[in-house]
């Protein structure tokens, strides 16, 4: 299925793949909800509905279910669900609709939303790219890595996470929940619906997370699209990885964990930005034990 609402000045853009989508509308709602985004509370976050043309939309979840993908598990004590983030090998929708959210115009749109200068998308999809949790997948509460995982002088500045789960019945929970900067309480829990959209300042006390497991049936599972947005500091920026945080209910040997989980991930941040390692490589080296 080809993107509808196209921009004729892109096409031929993509060989052999759809072209980019005309984000003109998007950017136009995005400029409108500047003064919600910057009010908002916890932090400085939006929700949007019908955030794509709807068969685009359809187009995009259809390729996340292609059982071709070589989705790369990340399954430790803070996390468990599955991530694509190679960009060459999407299908050609999928394709599309990141590039176009990664164009130019849509980033000068995201300025206006955020008050945030320079911002970047990122073709690597260094952590982003499509995700999924099947049932039992969670995120614990976090607040996401401030720097790029490759690239030493870029500052991450936001993230927009794009939900793509059609007929999601509130029993299989999986909510994305955003929580006070102190981590004392859940501020927001936003339904993954389909095409609701939802964009929030990184910051390092912007605390969220997926902590209530997914238990949707068999065969079913909780998909999103994930896009980081940063910006070029023009000087290396301090590696500060993903901060896990317990939750205020959590005994004693789960905080023991989650504390110990995060020191494995940050030794991890170091070898990834300072030797060869990456996210795929880990993948590979895992898939052969």
């Amino acid at each position: 299925m080809s993107l509808p609402d196209l921009d004729p000045s892109h096409r031929g853009a993509l060989a052999g793949a759809p072209p980019p989508l005309d984000t003109r509308a998007i950017g136009a709602r995005l400029r409108a909800a500047h003064a919600s985004f910057v009010a908002a509370e916890p932090y400085p976050h939006v929700v949007l509905d019908d955030f794509l043309p709807a068969r685009v939309a359809d187009a995009l979840a259809a390729e996340i279910d292609d059982p071709a993908l070589a989705w790369q598990p990340l399954h430790h004590v803070n996390e468990r669900k599955l991530v694509y983030g190679d960009l060459a090998h999407m299908g050609p929708d999928a394709s599309a609709v990141v590039r176009a959210l990664q164009a130019p115009a849509l980033l000068r749109d995201l300025e206006c939303l955020t008050g945030v200068a320079g911002l970047l998308g990122d073709p690597s999809l260094d952590g982003a790219g499509l995700h999924r949790m099947e049932p039992g997948g969670y995120l614990n509460v976090h607040a996401d890595a401030l720097a790029h995982g490759k690239r030493r002088t870029w500052s991450r500045q936001l993230n927009l996470i794009l939900f793509l789960n059609r007929d999601w019945d509130d029993a299989y929970q999986g909510w994305l929940e955003l929580w006070t900067p102190d981590v004392q309480r859940c501020a927001l829990r936003i339904a993954p619906v389909f095409n609701r959209a939802v964009l929030f300042r990184t910051t390092p006390t912007s605390f969220h997370g997926v902590p209530e497991a997914v238990s949707c049936p068999p065969g079913r599972a909780r998909r999103s699209l994930a896009l980081y947005y940063f910006r070029d500091e023009s000087h290396a920026v301090r590696l500060r990885p993903t901060r896990y945080v317990p939750r205020p209910g959590d005994r004693r040997v789960r905080r023991a964990l989650i504390h110990a989980d995060r020191i494995l991930l940050a030794v991890y941040a170091l070898l990834k930005r300072y030797t060869p390692l990456d996210d795929a490589r880990v993948a590979r080296l895992l898939r052969h034990l």
